[in-house]
């Protein structure tokens, strides 16, 4: 396994079956397996869910922003597996915990995703992730997630 890997938006794809307008990951700035993941998403005014969330004052949903945490783990997760995604199975949320959301993250804001690999026991992975905006903590949880056969 390779060591500090970035990836492109292209790369990226390889790694999450998620597709517009639900793929929230850019670019991975590094990547060690079994250690930790720094990826980006950009947030820009054309995306989808800010036309109602809210149309005076566009804020990113919350959840959104764990859903980003969460795909940045799974493809550290794929990583540390050295395996891709495929047909026959999938990556579920199993447990959320600790979620604190510190800042609103609105458009133009660029989004830095955080995820450390905690540990993999009996098929449950569970990762610390945070989010970040200039350098600032937006959001925060620890994510578990399992991976179940299709």
């Amino acid at each position: 396994m390779s060591t500090d890997t970035q990836m492109d938006i292209y790369e990226v794809l390889k790694y999450l079956p998620h597709r517009f307008p639900f793929l929230l990951v850019d670019r991975v700035l590094s990547c060690e397996p079994g250690k930790d993941i720094v990826a980006v998403k950009n947030v820009t005014i054309n995306e989808p869910f800010f036309g109602g969330h809210f149309p005076h004052h566009p804020v990113m949903p919350g959840v959104l922003t764990i859903e980003a945490m969460a795909q940045a783990a799974i493809i550290l997760a794929f990583k540390t597996r050295d395996s891709r995604p495929d047909d026959k199975s999938a990556y579920y949320f199993v447990g959320i915990d600790g979620a604190r959301f510190k800042k609103p993250v609105t458009a133009g804001d660029q989004l830095i995703l955080k995820a450390s690999f905690i540990r993999n026991m009996r098929g449950l992975w569970k990762f610390s992730t945070a989010a970040e905006v200039d350098g600032q903590t937006v959001a925060e949880a620890e994510l578990m997630c399992t991976v179940r056969e299709l």
